[in-house]
């Protein structure tokens, strides 16, 4: 019978991995922006695709709909993100940045990449390359056993 070492077990690792970068991410956007992690997510998610319900940002980001609300209502209380109305859906509201969103979120994405490319520093193009494909392959993997 195999045994289990964590170690060697690819989803501990990955986790590891994964919450090592994130320490490190977060670290950065704290005290250059006073963002969460959570809070960051939705700005950019929103950035890209303006006029969002939290539901489709928690579908997006794949953080649970406690973060999703959290994160929301702090960025609305700082003036970053706007609430209105959904006309497709009275029981909702769309999420959309303001200008000062906008322009925090134009501060925070050079910084972003910037921090992206010092933690892959030491890769190859080809190796980051082949890292992205790894990883579209292992999500949709995780997703076909997913049940939601």
């Amino acid at each position: 019978m195999p045994t289990l070492k964590l170690d060697d077990f690819l989803p501990y690792r990955l986790s590891i991995a994964s919450n090592r970068v994130s320490s490190v991410v977060a670290m950065a956007y704290q005290s250059l922006f006073g963002l969460r992690i959570a809070e960051w997510r939705l700005i950019a998610v929103i950035a890209e695709g303006d006029g969002l319900t939290q539901q489709a940002l928690g579908v997006r980001t794949r953080m649970d709909k406690v973060t999703v609300s959290r994160a929301a209502i702090a960025l609305v209380d700082r003036g970053l993100v706007a609430r209105t109305p959904n006309p497709g859906d009275q029981r909702s509201h769309l999420l959309s940045l303001t200008e000062a969103g906008q322009a925090l979120y134009d501060n925070v994405a050079p910084k972003a990449l910037e921090l992206e490319a010092k933690v892959f520093a030491g890769f190859s193009e080809k190796e980051v390359a082949g890292f992205r494909t790894l990883l579209d392959r292992l999500e949709a993997s995780a997703a076909a056993l997913d049940p939601e």
